[in-house]
Formats: structure tokens, sequence, C-alpha cells
């Protein structure tokens, strides 16, 4: 069931898998998308692993507060530095922060996807003692110079405004995903609907959206602080990506001391299902280099 705790003035929802003494593992997931996005299948199959799995609503999404009193820039206007974000990456960082505080939780293995991926970094590089290991999927330092979409993708970080019922939401996730999804594995188009549709029954608001993105438009580049972590990591990276490319993972890689990259050629901004035990197999390797060190 989903549950919630307040972290940084917010109630955050999340969802557990696993025994509860299990090894800590936080799970934390992209723009204007919500926990669910996180399979079942692949949580499952970390908690029989023997870690404790926990997925939640980052702040304007699902289940947690949506800070609706708060307006976005335009992406134009952040872009230009003209005005600043509601909120920041680092504040959805100390919100991750506060969900393992209220879980009792010192430290746990953090994996980050996409957007999720820029908040783990943030929390390794402002709290980096809890965080027992580093997974970042299909994400990128914050610098401008790599990981750039291809320019045919600019539309789709608009089609939000076109959903106004439960059918559209639905037929802009299958549009969406067959642009960033991974052309290497058959496209799964009635998940990705069932996905949107109960994305839409949990909560819907395309102006928390808006606010995420201003986040992640305004972010700084991390790639000199992330060169003087040390935390065990593993940066997965889809080879086919077109909206966070390859150079993006590549270059977290090269700041990590340490890291490990593991590119998946026909992967590209998704979860393909054919490749959700072998991550569940690169996180638990990670976690073991991690915990054997500690």
């Amino acid at each position: 069931g989903v549950h919630t705790v307040e972290a940084t003035g917010i109630d955050v929802a999340f969802e557990s898998f696993g025994p509860e003494g299990g090894v800590p593992m936080l799970l934390v997931m992209g723009l204007g998308t919500q926990m669910i996005a996180w399979p079942d299948a692949l949580c499952a199959d970390l908690a029989d692993r023997g870690f404790r799995v926990v997925r939640f609503d980052n702040r304007d999404v699902g289940l947690s507060t949506h800070l609706t009193e708060l307006s976005a820039p335009s992406p134009v206007d952040t872009l230009l530095r003209r005005e600043p974000p509601p909120y920041t990456i680092d504040d959805m960082a100390e919100d991750a922060a506060g969900l393992m505080d209220g879980l009792g939780w010192g430290d746990a293995h953090v994996v980050g996807a996409s957007m999720g991926g820029f908040i783990a970094q943030s929390m390794a590089l402002r709290h980096r003692r809890r965080l027992r290991s580093l997974m970042l999927v299909m994400t990128s330092t914050g610098s401008r110079r790599v990981g750039k979409p291809t320019p045919r993708l600019a539309g789709r970080l608009n089609a939000r405004r076109g959903v106004t019922d439960r059918t559209s939401a639905q037929s802009v996730a299958v549009e969406t995903f067959r642009a960033i999804g991974s052309p290497g594995y058959a496209f799964d188009e009635e998940y990705v609907a069932d996905l949107a549709g109960r994305s839409w029954d949990r909560a819907h608001d395309p102006g928390g959206y808006l606010r995420q993105l201003a986040a992640i438009l305004a972010q700084p580049d991390r790639t000199a602080a992330l060169q003087r972590l040390t935390i065990p990591a593993t940066v997965i990276h889809g080879l086919d990506d077109p909206l966070i490319a390859p150079s993006g993972g590549l270059a977290l890689a090269r700041a990590l001391r340490g890291s490990r990259f593991v590119g998946y050629s026909g992967m590209g901004h998704d979860l393909p299902r054919e490749l959700w035990s072998d991550m569940a197999d690169q996180i638990q390797l990670l976690a073991d280099r991690a915990d054997a060190r500690s």
C-alpha cells in the first residue's frame, strides 16, 4: 500500500517491497513520472534478492504534495537564466533524504533514472555518507555540452499540454514513448497505455511537470563536484537514447572515480522489459561491491 511521510514540509508518498529488515534501496524516478513507472516486476525481483525497496512520488507528481501555489517560468526564460525555477534539483534531493529520515534509514543504495539520476547525484553530493552506492540510469551530469537530445524531440516536452482526459493521456504517452523508447526492443503499447492510464487516475498535474522541468533546466554542471566522490557507482545508459544522448552517461562514468559504465545497444530512454532482469543483476553487483568495501 501507499504510505506518506513528511519531509521538508511536504508529504512524500511511497511504497515498499521486500523484507522490513532487508538492505535499504531507494528508487528515484524522472520528469513528470510517478513511482509506478518503476516496474512492479523489477521491484519484486530486487526484493527477492533481499533488498527493502522503496519507490516514491517526487514532489508535484502522483500522491505526493503538489505545489500548485508556485508558477513555473517558461522553459526559455529558465534556460536563459531570466527567471529562477520555483524549486531546484537540490530541493528534490532533500525530499528524498527526508524520506530516508522518515523511514529510519541511516543510509541506502540509491538508484536514479533520468531526472531521478540528477536527484540521486545531488543526494550523493549533499549527503555522501548516506549513500551506500549510486546507480545512475539514462541520465547526465547537468552539463549542457553532453547528453543533448536530438532536435526532433523538442516538441515532445510540450506534448502534455494537449492532455485533457484519460484517453488523451494514454495517446500522448504512447506517441512519446514511440519517439524516445528503445528501438532495439518490441514496443509494448499495452503496458505504456496502462501505465499512463493509472498515472492519470492517481493524479494529473501539467503544472507540476513544468515546475519539475524548470528545476532540470536550471540545474548546474556537477562534473567537477562528482570527481570528488568516492561512492561506488555504476552508470547504465541506452546507446540509442534520443532524449539524453549516451555522451551524458559516458561523461558521468568518467567523472565518477572507479565507476562502471554499462551500455545497452538498442535501448532508448525507457526501461525495456527484456532488460529488467539484467538491470537487477547490475544493481545487485554494485550493491555487493559497495557492501563488501564497507
